[in-house]
């Protein structure tokens, strides 16, 4: 275009660049474009130079967007409100609140532009995703009181905010609200409220929540609105995880029946729900059945299935399920080697995990922090203290920590070891803890006699109450304190500062 003669219009060329914006997100091809433009001297409008604005955003170099108003006043043109509109947005999205903030009140306080119902859904969206929910509640009243329309995209946002703070009295009072503006709630607006409802019911265990993300569903349908597979998906999810079972088969059949395909997160969903629910069978007819239709089989969900089977105790099933990856073509993960070696380690069959942990790293799959977790806690289970002093040093060396199930069995076996030893003997934590080499951890039997240990921990803090329990084990104590120095009791260091753990006599 930049050779055509006569030179196409400024129209012509904005439209050129909003379009590969649109089309393919070749975000640095518009802004060299427009570099070559302005070398060319070729004309530029409002509309240009927002374009070009709005892709220094979505490159993340809002600053360089800023640069770009300069080039408004230099040509004689004035910024409007999609301007600023585009650097508030790209400011939230670099996470830069206090300065979208600040830009905000400069544009109402020197009245640079008449801010619209846009430019307030830009800021009461950055305000709710940095959980700054009254200041985008308050926010919106204002929009109200200015007599600027409030649309679906700012219920959303402020739904979606109150939501993740549990805030229902709240959520149900702005629904009301879209009722009385007759603004009609969108997919959208379900999906936010039935995926935080299932989500509280996850983690609270609560039917309730679950039961009202369901009516909600079906309000959905009634309204006439289509449930998308993201939709769908989330209130499967909410099923499974309240243990529903049989209504999370009916909503997936009434998926299908529906004409919606599920995709590769449904898939897992159903999988994943079906073994932990108990319903493995199910779950491996559904398998078949998605070979047989032609879906394409990820290792993650051979990875459910073989979960599965392992945690039913049907390990010949789960080593013939995963020695048919190599066949199929697929190369097993990490996560998928985790898993065997879990399961074989369940039965007891400590040479054959070890042979398939060689046979992992042989073909460069490297243990993970969680592959190292799962062959501690087996070790520790089985009672092979050796070989999980051997494999807890490898750990420590590549950079990898103990998580909180295998520090709770850590405990719990240091504390067998430690009664069933002699008494001069250090308990297994204790030998753990005097090998790590990122610490300066000691043991001081001396002029205290063998039980008294003096130990400064460097670990999880958050292991810290499992920890006094051991200590209370370990030092036949009945009461734990706090003190300033360390005497005979452990020693906590973490990011400078020190917390003494005390055994003290009653």
């Amino acid at each position: 275009m930049v050779r055509m003669r006569p030179l196409p219009s400024v129209i012509d060329f904005t439209q050129l660049l909003d379009r590969i914006v649109k089309m393919n997100k070749h975000y640095c091809s518009v802004i060299h474009l427009f570099r070559d433009m302005c070398v060319k001297g070729i004309p530029v409008n409002e509309y240009t130079l927002n374009v070009v604005i709005n892709c220094y955003c979505l490159v993340g170099r809002v600053d360089l967007g800023f640069s770009i108003l300069g080039g408004f006043f230099k040509r004689g043109l004035v910024p409007n409100v999609a301007s600023f509109s585009t650097l508030l947005k790209g400011l939230f999205r670099e996470h830069k609140v206090p300065q979208a903030q600040e830009l905000f009140k400069k544009i109402i306080y020197n009245k640079v532009c008449e801010p619209n119902e846009v430019m307030f859904g830009i800021v009461i969206d950055g305000l709710c995703k940095d959980k700054m929910v009254d200041e985008a509640l308050a926010l919106f009243r204002e929009m109200i009181e200015k007599s600027l329309p409030a649309d679906v995209f700012s219920y959303n946002c402020l739904i979606q905010g109150l939501c993740s703070l549990s805030r229902w009295k709240e959520v149900k009072e702005l629904f009301s609200e879209m009722k009385d503006y007759k603004i009609v709630p969108d997919v959208f607006t379900f999906n936010i409220v039935v995926d935080a409802l299932c989500k509280e019911g996850q983690a609270e265990d609560a039917e309730e929540e679950v039961e009202e993300a369901m009516n909600l569903f079906r309000e959905l349908q009634h309204k006439g609105l289509t449930p998308n597979i993201v939709v769908y998906t989330t209130v499967l999810q909410g099923l499974f995880s309240a243990g529903r079972y049989l209504s999370a088969r009916e909503v997936f059949d009434e998926m299908q029946a529906a004409g919606l395909n599920p995709d590769f997160h449904t898939y897992c969903v159903m999988l994943d729900g079906l073994c932990k629910t108990g319903n493995v069978d199910e779950a491996l007819q559904l398998f078949h059945s998605m070979e047989v239709d032609g879906v394409d089989l990820h290792v993650q969900m051979y990875g459910i299935i073989l979960n599965g089977l392992c945690k039913s105790r049907r390990l010949d099933s789960a080593r013939d399920l995963f020695n048919s990856l190599c066949l199929k073509g697929l190369d097993p993960d990490v996560r998928t080697y985790t898993i065997m070696i879990a399961g074989l380690l369940s039965e007891g069959l400590l040479i054959e995990a070890k042979e398939l942990v060689e046979k992992m790293e042989e073909k460069g799959c490297l243990a993970d922090g969680a592959t190292y977790n799962v062959i501690l806690q087996g070790l520790l289970k089985g009672g092979h203290y050796d070989d999980a002093m051997v494999c807890y040093e490898e750990m420590v060396h590549r950079g990898f920590s103990l998580d909180a199930s295998t520090f709770s069995i850590l405990l719990d076996s240091s504390a067998k070891n430690q009664n069933a030893k002699n008494q001069n003997n250090p308990s297994l934590l204790m030998l753990m803890l005097k090998i790590d080499p990122d610490s300066k951890k000691f043991m001081d039997g001396g002029q205290r006699g063998p039980s008294h240990y003096s130990i400064v921990w460097c670990g999880n803090p958050q292991n810290l109450v499992q920890l006094s329990g051991f200590v209370l084990l370990l030092f036949k104590t009945s009461c734990l304190s706090f003190h300033g120095e360390p005497q005979c009791g452990i020693s906590l260091k973490w990011r400078g500062v020190e917390f003494v753990l005390q055994s003290v006599k009653i």
